[in-house]
């Protein structure tokens, strides 16, 4: 029978991963230390003491992995490249060793016939430039033009596909704002000014990627914000978080603006960021949005609290899961038509961008059955319930290219180390076995007949 919601020829079907999550082999062939080797060795910083030394060991086992992509019948796959990898200082020799690392990964797709779409930052800075600054230095923009320029010499002519950054929003203002992420620091100000550098370092990397052939976009972290009641105080509150979550960085890459109402609240913490040419460079065409998709955001509005140790507690709105809503073992609520709204809304406001879903899945609480089976129905659910959302929104006219499922392994899951499984594959960490998921099959089906 064939499926009742079927997406257009040519769909992307693929999984993501990225390099400190996955790659292990942390100081193999000339590799420089990273902001988030430093942070997950800092005792407390993340669970149960976990670091990126080995994670998956797809360092080693990387055309295993590929073999595993093709396996699943996927068309192409999104990894990121580890910027101390390319330059272990972060602005000054380039690494060749590591350079080849990528050279296989992407010449092992390409024979597997799988389409390569890398991502040039995926939060792992060199800490040689964090010691001098780290994004909130105007410099480290600069410097990461020097590092694409690296990158696209020696992969440029096989890459079809380019993501210059994953969630800048994360990098910004979790990474500098609260301190949750690495490199661990607490200043809005810092955020701030973070933010705006990581734009820039996008602006630094266009031109130098439209001297390949490649289509070339950025991904977002983006949520369906709603007020979590009706009243005037939670709705102004929704706005505001919209347009800190949503708005901060699409608006400068697709408008050409910050936008108005968060300009407007964070005030002087934006004197002398942003100078003359930088909106212009950084709103520069793109031939594509990444939209990294999880959940639906319920805001409150509360009192600004600027005097408590999280600098971003002073936006004046938390959010909340309200009740009754399922959750996932991250605590984030399972609401699939938040994802078609938010597409509807996103694509309203700039519909002459095509999107592609760069990131959406889920983590669950597996267990290895005694057979060696990993049945996860929760994650099943979520992956079909988010995929009839984007079959939604495409029937109204958004225009959705592909969808790159989250993740294709269990991997290091940032400050929560190994104790959150999101891979359509189960990872032992242990032995390092892959063990294929009943969603990893589903997923595979799916791909296979192009629909559900």
């Amino acid at each position: 029978m064939p499926p009742a919601r079927r997406f257009p020829e040519g769909f992307i079907w693929g999984a993501a991963t990225a390099s400190y999550q996955i790659e292990g082999a942390v100081e193999e062939d000339g590799r420089g230390p990273s902001i988030w080797d430093v942070f997950s060795h800092t005792p407390g910083l993340v669970r149960d003491g976990d670091t990126g030394d080995v994670a998956c060991d797809h360092y080693h086992r990387w055309a295993a992995d590929l073999d595993l992509v093709a396996e699943l019948g996927l068309g192409a796959y999104r990894f990121s490249i580890a910027w101390p990898r390319v330059i272990p200082d972060g602005d000054g020799a380039i690494n060749d060793r590591g350079l080849d690392f990528y050279d296989r990964l992407v010449d092992g797709l390409l024979e597997r016939g799988i389409r390569p779409v890398p991502t040039l930052y995926h939060w792992d800075l060199p800490q040689a430039l964090e010691d001098r600054g780290g994004w909130p230095e105007r410099s480290t923009a600069d410097a990461f033009g020097r590092y694409v320029q690296a990158v696209v010499d020696r992969l440029g002519d096989r890459v079809p596909q380019w993501i210059t950054l994953n969630e800048p929003w994360v990098s910004a203002f979790i990474g500098y704002g609260n301190g949750r992420h690495a490199p661990g620091r607490r200043d809005l100000h810092d955020a701030l000014l973070a933010s705006h550098h990581l734009l820039l370092a996008h602006a630094h990397a266009m031109p130098i990627l439209r001297t390949t052939r490649s289509e070339v976009g950025v991904t977002l972290n983006v949520s369906h914000v709603v007020p979590a009641t009706g009243g005037p105080a939670d709705r102004y509150a929704a706005g505001v978080a919209d347009q800190q979550v949503n708005g901060w960085f699409a608006d400068p890459i697709l408008r050409g603006r910050y936008p108005d109402r968060m300009a407007t609240w964070y005030g002087s913490l934006l004197d002398g960021i942003v100078r003359d040419g930088d909106l212009e460079a950084i709103s520069a065409p793109i031939d594509f949005v990444g939209l990294n998709y999880y959940v639906r955001t319920h805001v409150r509005a509360v009192p600004g609290e600027a005097s408590t140790s999280d600098p971003m507690d002073a936006l004046p709105y938390r959010a909340e899961v309200p009740d009754g809503v399922p959750t996932t073992a991250m605590g984030w609520p399972v609401e699939p038509d938040g994802l078609s709204d938010f597409l509807v809304g996103f694509s309203a406001a700039h519909p002459s961008t095509p999107i592609l879903i760069t990131e959406n899945g889920s983590a669950w609480e597996d267990r290895v059955a005694a057979d060696g089976s990993v049945a996860d129905p929760d994650r099943i659910a979520y992956l079909e319930s988010h995929l009839a959302a984007v079959h939604e929104s495409m029937a109204t006219g958004v225009d959705v290219r592909g969808y790159f499922a989250w993740s294709l392994l269990d991997n290091f899951e940032w400050a929560e180390g190994y104790g959150k499984r999101f891979g359509i594959v189960h990872v032992d960490y242990r032995t390092q076995r892959r063990t294929l998921k009943a969603s990893g099959r589903r997923y595979a089906e799916i791909a296979r007949q192009n629909g559900l």
